[in-house]
């Protein structure tokens, strides 16, 4: 269910999409008469609607994500929060400006402010956000711990890179599918290779906690 939940917001934004893609006019037609209060000169283009129409319901996704997980009483993780930030401001920009460039830019910032959270946090005040995260699951020493989070700065670094790549370098609709299934299946092989690196460290032995961590 949390796997469905977290996703939903993209699920969501592929299939307005791909749909609006295939009904030009329609979607342009629709965004124009129900969202052009929410756009510059009130009038929606029809080579614009599908990204127009995902990007709000990517918006109101993300944020029906949010009152859920308030409403069950759950914790909204900073990712979420951060994503939520994003994806309200760079898609409101994208949606008054009519420019998608706003839009294409939300991953990279979402995947550069994890990256550089993780690297604050230990630079700074010396605290390991992915051992504060995991500690609890993984049990591996603290030289281990200090190379995964230089791993994820580097991943999220490099992804925040090869979104904008893609998206400056080829249409539209290959972003999106690279933003659906580029993204998630380099996510999975990452955390499978991740897993592999970590199999020799892990132990049954619980490892003492790090200075300033996990008191």
């Amino acid at each position: 269910m949390k796997l469905l939940l977290d996703f939903l917001p993209l699920i969501l934004f592929f299939g307005t999409f791909k749909y609006a893609e295939a009904h030009k006019q329609w979607a342009a037609d629709f965004a124009s008469q129900y969202f052009g209060f929410l756009v510059a000169g009130g009038k929606v283009g029809t080579d614009e609607g599908g990204v127009m129409l995902a990007t709000i319901v990517v918006i109101i996704a993300t944020l029906a994500q949010v009152l859920v997980l308030k409403l069950r009483g759950r914790k909204v993780d900073f990712m979420l929060w951060l994503s939520l930030v994003l994806v309200v401001v760079l898609g409101g920009l994208t949606i008054w400006f009519h420019n998608d460039t706003f839009i294409k830019w939300k991953p990279s910032a979402l995947y550069w402010g994890m990256g550089l959270a993780l690297w604050i946090s230990q630079a700074l005040f010396g605290r390991n956000l992915l051992r504060l995260l995991l500690g609890d699951q993984l049990q591996l020493p603290d030289p281990v711990w200090r190379r995964l989070n230089f791993i994820w700065i580097a991943f999220f670094g490099l992804m925040g890179l090869l979104n904008l790549w893609v998206a400056y370098t080829f249409p539209l609709e290959v972003w999106v599918n690279f933003k659906v299934f580029g993204v998630v299946g380099l996510i999975v092989v990452f955390t499978i290779a991740q897993g592999v690196y970590l199999g020799k460290y892990i132990s049954d032995e619980p490892a003492a906690p790090a200075d300033g961590e996990h008191k």
